[in-house]
């Protein structure tokens, strides 16, 4: 009885150090699960992303301190079709020079993007931002980091979505999958135009 008594703590000691060491090596099942590597232009510094789907389920939770961000041109706001509560707040505008050598009509950037962002955002709002296919949201997330904007995810299917890339379909080169438009979330034409931020200039 007494040696029974006497290993006693150091049984407990053990069993102890067991269930830690089952736990820690456990996979956590509140962790967030990876997701697969972004392409290059899709990835930011800060790392947040989520779909169109994840977006809108995170909007829906908190409307108040959560807002969308549509940075694509306003051309392609209205005429491409937007999410309804999605603030339009171009990162770059459409400039109708044809650019011969790239065969492309170029962009430039919008001077006033982290300020008009500033309007109707504060830097401990969470942002989720958008646009055709998650390039140009990366670009904006990580300029909207560099002015103190922490919490700000990349929608990483954007808008119009990727590119169907089976050579058998007749959609091949459309942007038909994923993305916001194709998820069946809500998507307008309509215009609200307090939602908008447009060039001075114009």
């Amino acid at each position: 009885m007494k040696s029974l008594i006497a290993v006693e703590p150091r049984f407990k000691a053990f069993i102890f150090v067991t269930a830690l060491f089952i736990l820690l090596s456990e996979p956590n099942a509140n962790a967030q699960v990876a997701k697969p590597e972004l392409p290059k232009e899709k990835q930011t510094i800060l790392g947040l992303y989520v779909t169109s789907k994840e977006a809108y389920e995170k909007w829906k939770a908190d409307l108040e301190n959560i807002k969308i961000i549509d940075v694509r041109t306003p051309e392609e706001y209205l005429f491409v079709g937007h999410a309804p509560m999605a603030w339009n707040i171009p990162l770059l505008f459409q400039i109708y020079q044809w650019d011969a050598d790239k065969k492309r009509f170029p962009m430039k950037p919008n001077p006033d993007f982290i300020s008009q962002v500033k309007q109707v955002a504060v830097p401990t709002d969470t942002l989720l931002v958008t646009c055709r296919s998650g390039g140009r949201s990366a670009m904006a997330v990580n300029q909207l980091a560099e002015a103190g904007f922490k919490n700000v995810f990349n929608i990483t299917d954007g808008v119009e979505g990727d590119t169907v890339d089976d050579p058998e379909s007749v959609f091949i080169g459309q942007r038909l999958k994923n993305g916001w438009k194709n998820s069946g979330l809500p998507f307008t034409y309509n215009v609200d135009i307090m939602l908008m931020k447009l060039p001075k200039n114009q």
